[in-house]
């Protein structure tokens, strides 16, 4: 699949799915502002919205930053955190943009709140939103059951080879998300058209683990840090992890990467933090400082070994740059496949 060049938004994609994130919409932004606070009362005290479920990528990410500040008192104040569960991260970015100028908000993204924005219809994306930091990445894993009749590597692509649509394959991200691109190249790269991946998604990792548990999918597609408790006890295992290098320590260290295993794709995923449009450029430059601060610190080093991510740190407009390249390689990729 070749990347396309950015296209403008289309808020008329999956029309059932822009509605259901509409009504999703109209209650959490009651409850958003709810748990909002007021600057000038509060100090910094902050909130920080987390675009999916309890447990998942987005909130081991966002969880971990404000443990940092909070333990190191970087902020001068405390966090809210609030999981705004719906449409694989859209309803919490259309939150989240809908609090312009508001300087007590942040919220953790990655790849798959870019990939939700339009496989949703979202009115919103990533470069309406203020860019703070990019905080790490990771590669992601291929996951399946312990009993799955697939060894490695090998038996998977050659039964899926054989008979695509056959093979149900899940992910914790909506279509353009990582769970989504990845079997999606996985399968172009082995010679399978992707249009013929029979893809689901679910909202996060705690409902892909009971998926695979239960049957429900054959191979679970996702990064492997909210996984962990599962593989170190036998109920999943790993086919193959899309890195560039096996992960250093741990369960994880003993499983090949693809291209070990003679399949020619490293896969990146990754998660950053932004605020809302029309915050003051102080304030702004206020937060980056904080989240320079963070990264200094040897909590936030234990947190990345911890959790096998990769410290690819960047900041503001560096950001803002990579984030209008993920929005094109996301939105060139979904009208590759005919999903926009």
């Amino acid at each position: 699949m070749t990347l396309s060049a950015p296209r403008s938004r289309r808020t008329h994609v999956r029309p059932a799915a822009a509605r259901l994130a509409a009504a999703l919409l109209a209650t959490v932004l009651l409850a958003v502002q709810a748990c909002g606070v007021t600057r000038g009362d509060q100090g910094n005290d902050m909130l920080m919205i987390i675009p999916n479920s309890p447990g998942g990528g987005y909130d081991l990410t966002g969880r971990a930053a404000v443990e940092v500040m909070e333990a190191n008192d970087i902020t001068g104040g405390s966090f809210t955190v609030d999981n705004v569960v719906g449409a694989g991260g859209a309803v919490a970015m259309t939150a989240m943009i809908g609090r312009a100028g508001a300087e007590d908000t942040l919220m953790t993204v990655g790849l798959g709140v870019v990939g939700s924005t339009y496989s949703f219809g979202s009115d919103y994306g990533v470069r309406d939103a203020t860019p703070i930091a990019q905080l790490m990445s990771e590669p992601e894993g291929i996951l399946v059951p312990a009993d799955s009749p697939f060894e490695d590597l090998d038996d998977l692509v050659e039964a899926w080879k054989a008979d695509p649509g056959s093979i149900a394959v899940g992910g914790g991200s909506s279509p353009g998300g990582p769970d989504h691109l990845f079997p999606m190249q996985l399968a172009d790269t082995v010679g399978i058209d992707p249009n013929d991946v029979n893809y689901v998604s679910y909202d996060g990792g705690g409902p892909l683990t009971s998926a695979l548990l239960g049957e429900k999918i054959a191979v679970g597609f996702s990064g492997l840090a909210e996984f962990e408790g599962s593989i170190r006890s036998g109920e999943l295992r790993v086919l193959g992890v899309s890195g560039e290098e096996r992960y250093p320590s741990g369960p994880l260290a003993k499983v090949p990467t693809l291209t070990e295993q003679d399949v020619d794709l490293v896969f990146i995923n990754w998660r950053g933090v932004l605020a809302p449009p029309d915050v003051p450029q102080e304030r702004v430059d206020e937060f980056i400082g904080w989240f320079e601060e963070m990264h200094e610190t040897d909590e936030w080093a234990e947190q990345i070994e911890k959790n096998g991510w990769t410290d690819d740190f960047i900041t503001g407009e560096e950001f803002g740059d990579f984030l209008a390249e993920q929005d094109a390689r996301v939105s060139g990729t979904l009208e590759d496949l005919g999903l926009l």
